[in-house]
Order: structure tokens, then sequence, then C-alpha cells
């Protein structure tokens, strides 16, 4: 039985290195290379999370977050969407069905990630808005890059809204895309690793 756990325990640390490089290399290599306004950086949270449950899903979140920090010799305050997202995705995911071959089942689960892509879609556009508004506005903190959002707020900024509502609303056009492909991208992955686990 020890034996079991252990083995089980290196099989879910292994998933969630391998998590943290996948979300480095997809997020890098949608910014830099393919160069898309989107962040596409916790696929692969979700993924575990779906796959493994709310710790492993929990502890991908903080490893990425401390191997980017590390790597821009700074803390990031997002890893509290981060998180945020891992906490929804755990407690609105689709439940393992034993017939996976009804059409009802099919249906079931995408009205299910339907409903988690749009909670996820506007948890984190808010959540990362306020933590955008207090950390770079109110506490005034450098902002090291440029991202997605940035280009939606010079618009924004014409129009003369309140600068948390920008903040918010810039978030709204990167998160439509970003989280739908997060949310179901994540579903799709774990099912691999699911198999691969077994």
């Amino acid at each position: 039985m020890e034996r079991e756990r252990f083995i089980r325990l290196i099989k879910l640390s292994l998933i969630c290195i391998l998590a943290v490089a996948g979300n480095l290399l997809l997020g890098n290599f949608c910014v830099y290379f393919m160069k898309f306004p989107l962040f596409l950086d916790t696929v692969f949270n979700v993924a575990v999370t779906f796959a493994a449950g709310l710790i492993p899903g929990l502890v991908t979140v903080l490893l990425s977050y401390l191997v980017i920090a590390f790597r821009n010799n700074s803390f990031s305050p997002f890893i509290l969407c981060g998180i945020a997202e891992v906490i929804i995705v755990y407690r609105l995911k689709p439940a393992e069905q034993k017939n996976k071959h009804s059409g009802e089942t099919l249906v079931s689960v995408f009205a299910k990630l339907m409903v988690l892509y749009i909670a996820c879609f506007l948890a984190i556009s808010v959540l990362g808005g306020m933590i955008d508004f207090f950390f770079y506005g109110i506490w005034s903190n450098p902002k090291l890059y440029f991202s997605a959002e940035d280009a939606f707020k010079i618009g924004l900024l014409r129009s003369g809204i309140p600068l948390l509502a920008m903040d918010i609303l810039s978030r709204v056009p990167v998160n439509v895309v970003d989280r739908f492909i997060v949310v179901f991208g994540g579903y799709f992955v774990s099912r691999l690793i699911v198999k691969l686990n077994k």
C-alpha cells in the first residue's frame, strides 16, 4: 500500500513538473514566436486539475509562478488568477462518466465546460483587472512588459471611463478567446493525462 502511494506521488510530481514546462513553452511560443495577443499560460494548470484534482492543480500553479519569478527576478501578483482559476475548475468540472459513448454525456460535458468557461472568463477578467489596477496603478509598480490587454487600454483611455473599469474591460477581448482555449484545451489534455496515467 505504501509503495502504491509512493508511486502515485512520483507520477503526480512528474505530471506537475511536465505541466509547468508545458505552461512556459506554450505561453512563450504564443507570445514571442506566433505573436498571438493571448496568454495561454494556464492550459496545463487546468489540465492537471481536471485529471488529478485540486492539490496537484495548485502545485502546478505555484511551481509555474516560482519559475516565472526566478526567470524575471520579480514576483507576479497574477498568481492569484491562476489559483482562482484552478479552484473554479475544480468546483465546476464535469464529473467522470462511466458511459462515455452516450450522446447525452457528450452534451452534458460540453454544457458544463461552457459554464466553466464563462465562469473562468468573468472571474479572471475581473480579478486580473483588479490586480492590474492596484499593483500597477495604485501601488505604482513598474510593468516589465507590454501584454495583450495593454493594446485595448489605449482605446478605453480615450473614452474617459474610470481606471478600474478600464483595467477590467481591457481583459475581456483577450479572455473571451484565451479562456475558451484554456478550458477546452485543458480538458482534452487532461483526457490524455488520464489515459497515460492508467
